[in-house]
């Protein structure tokens, strides 16, 4: 699924990487327990998460995440923000309930792992 989708999907706003848009995704996870993406993720490409601190783009860079959706419309501030845009980290914002947001892409295909 290409990201641009999962903008679609999700009433997202691209907060940083709108020119990767095109990228696909093939997995994602939701989490807010930034340790269990650490333990259980392998080859997700988009994490969905409630939390906004600069671990997020921390843990997404060491897991090869291309794209963050901050959901709840909870909105990372300004350091978080160019954190992922140095680790060219693609995030979006969506007003979405995390159960939801997984279950909208889940039913449009992209699946876990």
């Amino acid at each position: 699924m290409q990201l641009t989708e999962v903008k679609r999907i999700l009433s997202a706003t691209v907060l940083t990487g709108a020119e990767r848009l095109e990228e696909e995704v093939v997995s994602g996870c939701g989490s807010d327990f930034l340790s269990d993406v650490l333990a259980y993720v392998h080859d997700q490409n988009l994490l969905l998460t409630g939390m906004v601190n600069p671990q997020v783009i921390r843990t997404a860079e060491m897991t090869d995440i291309k794209c963050v959706v901050f959901v709840r419309g909870k909105h990372p501030g300004d350091e978080i923000v160019e954190m992922a845009a140095e680790r060219g980290i693609v995030v979006m914002t969506s007003p979405e309930r995390m159960y939801t947001a997984c279950g909208l892409l889940y039913s449009n295909g992209l699946r876990g792992n």
